[in-house]
């Protein structure tokens, strides 16, 4: 028999011979999710406590540790807050200087204090996109100066819009726009909200930050608000809505000569550095001539701690797809067959913060990310999605979603999608790629599929929706819909046994 049919087949009894045990998702929600770990904050003993819970549970499934000889991958988080009285910002044109207000006309924030005087210019959206055709810093030179770019990317919300439609990007992120500008030697990037956009802005007024100790960025993003913005663009002569309807209109960059300098002093009130860790746990595969090749499962474990007083417990978001790492692990290394490729199991640490964990992991990768074939990130799969203030006048929410998964992130690789939908043949899930659709929430840069999408690894997101209960005291365990997350697991564990076993790979594609 051929050996490869061999293995698959072993792989089909394998995956009949076990089954997802929803008393251990119980379990390992209502521990996660419990007083005592006190919300999972980053840098704070319950996230320490559930990271080590990880680590034993994957020890205990008999993965391997993958990160030189531990399961713990550690990292240095940098905490920080912007002191918003000694934080200044003004602007010089032939009109004079003036002075913004810190929380009012513009937000920053950065893990080191600056001290900062360059030329502002006009940068368009701050997007370079060959496989679009698409440029806003041709001809442009920003080298130490403040790139001026407007939030989001040509046409949003604008279904014929060769930029997903009516979706996002990876161009759209703030993150792609820093770093961009930073490749082009600028030395801030300075955001102005898109005139178009379906929300009111508001701005950050100084609260507690964390960021990586050694960051791929070191430039500082800056926030206008929109009339700090409106103003700024009418001295020189342009609405900012007629400019970017020339943008829009043509998909070409627009030139705007700006006579103004910004000067900015940045000073935080406080900082301290701590550490934190991802947990990884590698299950080798069995093919020599594939076991090199990776399909990561991921998921993080951290949360948002206390707020006055009160436990934030994070069942949802996100013990259930932690719970839902741990049990493929367990499924995975109770198989008699393994896997052809090798699978990596990642919680990772600091997603609340902003995708820290999964940014590092991507900076300093346990397994090559040239040979990482695809990425499934469990985050929030334990709810019935309901309409919510974050999707208010937004967004359409189904009326029944006790069946349903969004998939985020998915449109990047046609062939994801398509081993998704085979195997979901079986479990009879409805799958929305709604959010994929959306540019008004930022959906597709929320999560720690993300960083892999930035570096063009395959990457989705299984993502249950919001609830009335996101981020709040009232995220809590017994609201599980144990049935569907039941379902969910089911569904991600046939994904990785297909991507793990299948002869090719699914391919990146930069361009819908």
């Amino acid at each position: 028999m051929n050996k490869s049919l061999l293995l698959t087949l072993l792989a089909c009894l394998a995956a009949a011979a076990q089954p997802v045990r929803v008393e251990r998702l119980k379990a390992d929600i209502q521990f996660l999710a419990c007083q005592p770990l006190e919300g999972r904050r980053t840098l704070e003993r319950g996230s320490d406590v559930a990271a080590h819970f990880i680590a034993a549970e994957f020890m205990k499934a008999a993965l391997r540790p993958a990160a030189s000889g531990s399961f713990l991958q550690t990292f240095l988080v940098l905490q920080h807050r912007t002191d918003p009285k000694a934080t200044r910002l003004s602007l010089r044109s032939a009109s004079g200087r003036r002075e913004l207000e810190y929380g009012r006309d513009f937000t920053v924030s950065f893990p080191r204090e600056i001290q900062l005087r360059a030329p502002l210019v006009f940068a368009g959206y701050g997007i370079t996109a060959p496989e679009y055709g698409y440029d806003d810093y041709a001809g442009l030179d920003v080298r130490g100066k403040i790139a001026l770019v407007i939030e989001y990317e040509p046409r949003a919300y604008d279904p014929s819009s060769p930029f997903n439609g009516a979706g996002n990007t990876i161009h759209a992120s703030p993150r792609r726009k820093l770093l961009n500008a930073q490749a082009h030697g600028a030395a801030a990037v300075m955001l102005i909200p898109a005139p178009n956009r379906k929300r009111p802005l508001r701005l950050a007024r100084g609260g507690v930050v964390e960021s990586l100790a050694e960051s791929e960025v070191h430039i500082p993003l800056i926030t206008l608000s929109a009339e700090t913005a409106t103003r700024l663009l009418e001295e020189a002569g342009r609405k900012p809505a007629d400019l970017q309807a020339a943008i829009d209109g043509e998909l070409r960059p627009v030139r705007l000569p700006l006579a103004t300098q910004a000067e900015l002093k940045l000073v935080n009130a406080e900082s301290r550095r701590g550490a934190t860790a991802n947990v990884a746990g590698l299950l080798e595969g069995a093919d020599p001539a594939l076991r090199e090749e990776t399909i990561i499962f991921s998921a993080h474990y951290d949360h948002l701690g206390m707020r006055e007083g009160k436990l934030l417990p994070g069942a949802d978001d996100n013990a259930s797809g932690t719970a839902g790492l741990l049990e493929l692990a367990r499924l995975f290394a109770a198989e008699q067959a393994r896997p052809r490729r090798s699978i990596l199991f990642v919680a990772f640490g600091a997603e609340e913060a902003g995708l820290l964990g999964s940014y590092y992991y991507v900076s300093h990768p346990l397994r090559p990310l040239g040979s990482t074939r695809a990425v499934i990130n469990l985050d929030m799969i334990g709810r019935d999605e309901k309409p919510s203030q974050q999707t208010a006048r937004l967004i359409e929410i189904a009326a029944d979603t006790s069946n349903e998964i969004n998939l985020v992130g998915a449109f990047y690789s046609a062939e994801l999608r398509a081993v998704i939908e085979r195997e979901n043949a079986a479990i009879g899930l409805r799958l929305s790629d709604k959010w994929d659709r959306d540019a008004a929430l930022n959906i597709l840069w929320r999560c720690d599929h993300f960083p892999f999408l930035l570096h063009q690894t395959p990457a989705v997101w299984f993502f249950n929706g919001f609830t009335p209960d996101y981020h709040t005291p009232a995220d809590t365990p017994e609201k599980i819909n144990f049935a569907k997350m039941e379902k969910i697991v089911r569904l991600a564990y046939r994904c990785g046994r297909a991507l793990a076993d299948q002869q090719g790979w699914p391919r990146f594609a930069a361009a819908k």
